[in-house]
C-alpha cells in the first residue's frame, strides 16, 4: 500500500470521526500511541511492535487530514533534501 492509498484509507475509515474529535485532542491519542510504541519497543513482542507502529500511523495520517496535508508531500522532503 502507497502513503497516500492509506491516508485515503483512513479518511474514508475515520474522517469525520477525527474532524469531531478535533486536532487537539488527535495529538493527545497521537502521543499517546507514541508512548505505548516506545513501551513495545522497550519491552515487547515483534507482533506489539508492528501493531503499535500501525496505530502510530494510523493517528499521523489523521493528522495529516485534518491539517488538510499530504503524507506523501511531507515524506518527499527526505527524497529532495533529506535533514542533515
Amino acid at each position: 500500500m502507497q502513503i497516500a492509498e492509506f491516508q485515503a484509507l483512513m479518511e474514508d475509515l475515520y474522517g469525520p470521526a477525527d474532524r469531531e474529535r478535533g486536532i487537539a485532542a488527535t495529538v493527545a491519542w497521537l502521543c499517546e500511541e507514541l508512548g505505548e510504541l516506545a513501551q513495545a519497543v522497550r519491552k515487547g513482542t515483534p507482533e506489539s511492535q508492528l501493531h503499535e507502529l500501525g496505530d502510530v500511523l494510523a493517528w499521523t495520517a489523521s493528522l495529516a487530514n485534518q491539517l488538510d496535508l499530504s503524507l506523501t508531500d511531507a515524506a518527499q522532503r527526505y527524497v529532495t533534501d533529506p535533514p542533515g
